[in-house]
C-alpha cells in the first residue's frame, strides 16, 4: 500500500500525517467525510467524527455552527442519532479549528481511525 502514497498500517499513516501541513490535513478530512458519507451514510460520519474529535453532542453542535453550518439543520434520525445535512459536512473542519485548541490532533485522529475507509476508496 505504501507504494501508492498511502501507508502500510495506521501507525505509519499517523507518522506521515504528522509531517503534513494543516491545510492538507483539513482537505483530507473533508474529502474523507464526503467519500464515506456516500458509501456508509451520514450517521457513520457524524459518529466517527464525534468519537475521534472527542465531542459530545452539544460540543459537536457548537463546532458545526462555528464552522458555518446552519444550526437549525442539525437533527436526529428515527433512532435518535445526531445528523447534519451531508452538504454541510465541510463546516466541521473550520469549526473544530476555530474552537478546539488541539484540533490538529483530533483531525489526525479522525483520519487514522478511518484508515480502513481510505484503503477501501
Amino acid at each position: 500500500m505504501s507504494g501508492t502514497g498511502l501507508s502500510a498500517n495506521p501507525k505509519e499513516y499517523r507518522a506521515r500525517l504528522a509531517d503534513q501541513q494543516d491545510d492538507q490535513i483539513d482537505r483530507w478530512v473533508a474529502e474523507l467525510m464526503r467519500d464515506v458519507v456516500k458509501r456508509r451514510g451520514i450517521v457513520k460520519v457524524v459518529a466517527d467524527f464525534r468519537t475521534a474529535a472527542r465531542l459530545n453532542e452539544a460540543e459537536f453542535e457548537r463546532v458545526f455552527a462555528f464552522g458555518g453550518g446552519a444550526p437549525k439543520t442539525l437533527g436526529h434520525d428515527r433512532a435518535g442519532q445526531l445528523i447534519v445535512p451531508t452538504i454541510s459536512l465541510w463546516a466541521l473542519v473550520p469549526g473544530l479549528r476555530g474552537l478546539i485548541a488541539d484540533s490538529r490532533a483530533r483531525l489526525i485522529e479522525y483520519l487514522v481511525v478511518n484508515f480502513d475507509e481510505l484503503v477501501y476508496v
